[in-house]
């Protein structure tokens, strides 16, 4: 069994990396959070100081991180992985991050005798936890079966949508409609709020056409809808996912008007100190903007 290096145990990196020890492969972990680092200790992991001994003691070695940036410090220079990995290795980046980094990070892994794969996750923290996440993956066929056992102990529904580069650009649609879903359901919601309609009965009648979205059926009313704000994704990592997509779309020619307001929306819920709660919270944000009363639904209410 290959040995694999982790680095990024944030709040999916963790789970996913834990999930990984549960399924038996042997890690090697980094992370700027101690407490995280002896969580995976204690699962039995062993503890990295830095990017070069990660790469120098893995055959593949993943990378979670919050941005373009951290990956290519992490990747590049003298301490990165590229400088350290053995020729033949795999780098799985499964962070969400600029298309064209991915596209300049492959070109530079292949020239290094290293292979280059895009894994960014789908669904939630939650789903993260129970190893139930949504995988989309840009490889090329032999490097997809040489990762698909780690990928198949982290997630339920792993999907090879090509080569490299398929993987991030599949995402960054996936969150433009996921995003831009909470924002119009939060609009929507606020809109109800200001006309005093009964918000169960409005739900009601959105599940029951085609107005409905898995958005307002599945994450609404166990997070805002119920004054949960503790994120499974924040508002600040759905306004850096909008800001990937609006720069994307501008590359690729592709007008987003719609992507623009929703950046901008993310960016006054941002500004109004929202950053960190749920993304479902845009409902909160866009009715204290608006003075209108937040919307609830009662306690033990189930959706239909």
């Amino acid at each position: 069994m290959e040995k694999i290096g982790f680095i990024g145990l944030g709040r999916m990196g963790k789970a996913m990396a834990l999930n990984l020890r549960k399924s038996g492969f042997e890690l090697v972990v980094l992370d700027i959070n101690e407490r995280a680092v002896a969580e995976l200790v204690s699962a039995g992991a062993t503890a990295s100081t830095d990017v070069a001994g990660v790469a120098r003691q893995s055959s593949i070695v993943i990378t979670m991180l919050p941005s373009s940036k951290e990956v290519e410090q992490v990747v590049l220079g003298d301490n990165g992985v590229l400088a350290h990995a053995d020729a033949g290795s795999v780098v799985m980046d499964m962070s969400t991050i600029d298309p064209l980094a991915t596209d300049r990070l492959q070109a530079l892994a292949a020239a290094a005798g290293l292979s280059w794969i895009d894994a960014p996750v789908g669904r939630l923290a939650e789903h993260a936890d129970r190893g139930e996440s949504l995988i989309m993956v840009g490889a090329s066929d032999g490097d997809f079966q040489r990762v698909k056992p780690l990928l198949d102990a982290m997630g339920t529904t792993i999907y090879h949508c090509g080569p490299v580069g398929t993987g991030g650009r599949t995402k960054l649609v996936n969150n433009y409609l996921a995003v831009s879903l909470c924002q119009i359901n939060g609009e929507a919601l606020a809109l109800s709020q200001r006309f005093g309609l009964d918000i169960t009965k409005t739900l009601q009648v959105l599940y029951g056409t085609s107005a409905t979205n898995g958005q307002l059926r599945m994450n609404f009313p166990h997070k805002v809808l119920i004054g949960q704000s503790d994120p499974g994704f924040t508002i600040d990592l759905a306004h850096k996912d909008m800001s990937l997509v609006v720069a994307a779309a501008h590359e690729a020619k592709v007008p987003m008007p719609v992507a623009a307001a929703v950046h901008e929306s993310f960016s006054l819920a941002r500004a109004a100190e929202f950053g960190g709660q749920d993304f479902s919270c845009i409902a909160d944000a866009i009715c204290q903007m608006a003075n209108i009363e937040k919307p609830r639904v009662p306690i033990n209410w189930v959706p239909i």
